[in-house]
């Protein structure tokens, strides 16, 4: 009776081996296992690192998303347009800038917003912490696209004490500063 090495050997004329096995043993096995968890362990830090920059960077571009919209719209429309947060979507809160964010054509003086047309809701941010002004101003842009005297600085502060700064400046634009400690 042939074996299948002696088969393979006499079609490809040599002489019959030994039939190869296939897989990997135990101790292959845990030679991988142990070294892959020694990767994990040093590459996790580095994750979380990277997953708290881009917290703080999407908190930014939430930020910097809301101002430009408000400021480009009183521009275009030659009327107020305000920037505040919201817990209801109803009226502003201004206390908690980590909320969803409204941008509102109009005044929403004393927080409601009456007939104001709200223009856009942003998401809240859940990971981050952001702070404005204490005085619970909203930012508020005029028809030339100035804050007029609703400038101020946002400081956002996530995990890691990875942090940014969002200025609006006496002009309505906004910068950012990246690197700031929280």
């Amino acid at each position: 009776m042939r074996t299948d090495s002696s088969i393979h050997a006499a079609l490809h004329g040599g002489t019959p081996s030994l039939v190869r096995q296939r897989g990997l043993t135990l101790v292959e096995l845990l030679v991988v296992i142990a070294a892959m968890t020694l990767l994990f362990g040093w590459a996790l830090p580095s994750f979380q690192a990277l997953s708290a920059r881009q917290e703080v960077s999407a908190e930014v571009l939430r930020l910097k998303t809301a101002l430009a919209l408000a400021r480009n719209t009183a521009i275009a429309r030659r009327a107020t347009v305000t920037v505040c947060p919201s817990h209801d979507g109803l009226s502003c809160s201004n206390d908690d800038w980590t909320s969803p964010l409204m941008v509102i054509q109009g005044r929403a003086e004393g927080g409601n917003i009456g007939s104001d047309e709200v223009l856009r809701i942003l998401d809240d941010s859940r990971v981050v912490s952001v702070s404005y002004r204490q005085d619970g101003r909203p930012v508020r842009y005029g028809a030339l696209g100035r804050p007029a005297g609703h400038n101020g600085t946002f400081h956002i502060c996530g995990r890691h004490d990875t942090g940014a700064r969002v200025i609006v400046s006496n002009f309505g634009r906004v910068r950012v500063e990246t690197g700031a400690t929280c």
